[in-house]
């Protein structure tokens, strides 16, 4: 759907955000009253690590389907124009590339995961019990 309108890269970087944010608000609210029963930020804080390895398997899948190299090829000869790299410091400044876009994704997912649990765990009401 945002595909024309953003070009396909965009869209798919927009969409992931999107589910990366609202999914650990989803969950949040479904799981809101275990997540009461148990020690809140513990359990929070546990989730929202799970969240964050998925997060750096989703990017590993990302750049092994898709083909990086160009692009991360003409990012690095753009800043660096007398370049001339051998085979192998391409391999290493790929794997840099990648390095960083994983510990990015780590950074970013750890916090928005647990406040959006959080978030989500206060959204639904404590289950009042009927005497």
């Amino acid at each position: 759907m945002l595909t024309p309108a953003l070009g396909s890269y965009n869209a798919f970087e927009l969409t992931g955000f999107v589910a990366f944010i609202l999914s650990p608000v989803i969950v949040g609210y479904l799981y809101g009253q275990k997540i009461r029963e148990e020690d809140r930020i513990r359990t929070i804080a546990n989730i929202a690590a799970l969240y964050a390895v998925l997060a750096v398997f989703v990017v590993l899948i990302e750049n092994a389907t898709v083909e990086w190299t160009p692009y991360i090829r003409a990012d690095y000869l753009k800043a660096n124009p007398t370049a001339a790299p051998s085979a192998f410091d391409w391999y290493n400044i790929e794997k840099m590339a990648l390095s960083s876009e994983i510990f990015l994704g780590v950074v970013l997912m750890l916090p928005i995961t647990f406040i959006g649990l959080y978030i989500g765990s206060m959204l639904k009401k404590p289950a009042t019990s009927q005497k």
